[in-house]
């Protein structure tokens, strides 16, 4: 079932008629997983733009921006075809497209070029550019590309930095390089882009603090992520309230705060940054944290045609599986007991003012774990195999660890907790025998992480 669902999936931007039925509906629940160009004006959109529907032999499909990018269309700027939801394909797929997507979207090809891009993902660079670009319409250097020409727009417009410095804290290596690739973009200049802007601004700017707005897929769960970071909030790294979530990052180029405020239509974030370099790998991870990519009606569709499922599923529309923002930290978190050795301390704001500390700090108290994380015996990051992570933690830590770190990390969405207490709790209270539970998963296939969640909120925890 699961190999059929990410084939239709992927199939998607490929089947013209269907795409174009979503444009013709400007359906926005499909933002985000494809791409429509139209030839006639040189300019790419979401699919649900609210300009004149073009006509059907006028327009062109594309899995994402970068593809359209490559095949000389410019970003609409009325509806911002990059600031939609990431595509759920990222979660659903466990492939070398999926898997470079996360790294490419964390700022790896800033940091490393395409050759450690290549190195984090096991192949090389002629393999992995091959792949990327029949499964994704474009190669590393394009997709890395078009994720700059985002997080340039992004401080283009909520920040006041002097435009060269946009440049370099966006990634790009030379003010020339910027201007090319704005224009060619969104057809304009990146002082002009600033001016218009200003003009419709919407986001708030402080100094080096910034407001974004994060789109999802409603319906979303954020009283339930809240409760969720609550119960597992770390004093001095984390903050929540009833209505936001506060926490320290690091990050490649130096530390950051983020506040996350969820409304009814987006996530308010609002970030403190060291270094704007960080900008697009924060609001990356900020963003697997929430879940935010996530396709609620396809999990609802699956989950909600289960009889015991049904109920809850129903009333609690939505529901998201809490990620990480920082691999190495999900699974020391998991495996330590007692008082954490202090991480480096920040500037307050929102309530925290501390790291979480790193695993070569928590090395020096011996845990096996750390030590193995901090020697790079033991790799955790958002690129890996899912299949080949579960191999290499088994080595360090229980099936039920390992799972749940596989899950958080990378977003798998088709990992249950099958020995979770309050999984087995949550199934007998639906009428379900916990015994059950791994043939039952088949017919949730690919969204028993979801399941997982729900079967929690029956038993009464986040």
């Amino acid at each position: 079932m699961l190999e059929s669902m990410v084939t239709d999936t992927l199939a998607l931007w490929r089947d013209a008629e269907r795409c174009y039925r979503v444009v013709t509906a400007r359906d926005s629940r499909f933002d985000g997983q494809f791409i429509m160009a139209v030839r006639t004006t040189g300019i790419y959109c979401r699919p649900s733009c609210p300009a004149s529907t073009p006509k059907e032999r006028n327009v062109r499909f594309f899995p994402t921006s970068a593809a359209a990018q490559a095949n000389g269309f410019r970003a609409c700027r009325r509806c911002l075809p990059d600031a939609v939801p990431g595509s759920p394909d990222w979660n659903v797929r466990a492939d070398l497209a999926a898997r470079a997507m996360r790294l490419i979207s964390d700022g790896t090809v800033e940091r490393e070029g395409v050759p450690g891009l290549a190195r984090r993902l096991g192949y090389s660079e002629r393999q992995l550019g091959r792949v990327l670009t029949a499964e994704l319409g474009a190669g590393p250097l394009a997709l890395a590309r078009a994720h700059r020409a985002h997080s340039a727009r992004l401080l283009i417009e909520v920040s006041e930095l002097p435009l060269t410095d946009v440049a370099f804290a966006a990634g790009f290596s030379s003010v020339r390089q910027f201007n090319e690739t704005i224009r060619e973009v969104f057809a304009t200049t990146p002082s002009q882009l600033r001016a218009f802007a200003a003009s419709r601004r919407r986001h708030d700017v402080s100094g080096t603090r910034l407001s974004l707005r994060l789109p999802f897929r409603p319906p979303f769960d954020a009283v339930g992520l809240l409760r969720f970071f609550a119960a597992h909030a770390v004093p001095g790294v984390e903050e929540v309230t009833s209505t936001s979530y506060a926490r320290t990052l690091r990050l490649a180029h130096g530390t950051g705060v983020v506040r996350l405020t969820p409304s009814s239509d987006h996530v308010r974030c609002e970030l403190t940054l060291t270094d704007l370099r960080d900008l697009g790998s924060a609001v990356s991870r900020v963003r697997r944290l929430l879940d935010l990519d996530a396709d609620p009606a396809a999990v609802t569709r699956v989950l909600g045609a289960d009889g015991a499922l049904a109920p809850v599923v129903a009333a609690v529309p939505g529901i998201r599986v809490p990620g990480a923002v920082d691999g190495e930290e999900l699974l020391l978190r998991a495996v330590l007991e007692g008082p954490l050795p202090p991480g480096d301390e920040v500037p307050g704001e929102w309530g925290v003012t501390r790291l979480f500390p790193t695993a070569a700090q928590i090395a020096s108290t011996g845990h096996p774990v750390a030590e193995a994380l901090a020697s790079g015996q033991l790799d955790v990051h958002v690129g890996r195999d899912a299949a080949d992570l579960r191999a290499e933690l088994l080595t360090w830590v229980g099936p039920s660890t390992a799972d749940n770190v596989v899950m958080r990390v990378l977003g798998a969405p088709d990992v249950l907790l099958i020995d979770d207490p309050a999984v087995r709790r949550g199934a007998e209270a639906l009428g379900i025998a916990p015994g059950s539970l791994p043939e039952r998963a088949r017919a949730w296939t690919p969204w028993c992480s979801y399941a997982g969640r729900y079967l929690r909120h029956a038993a009464g925890h986040g």
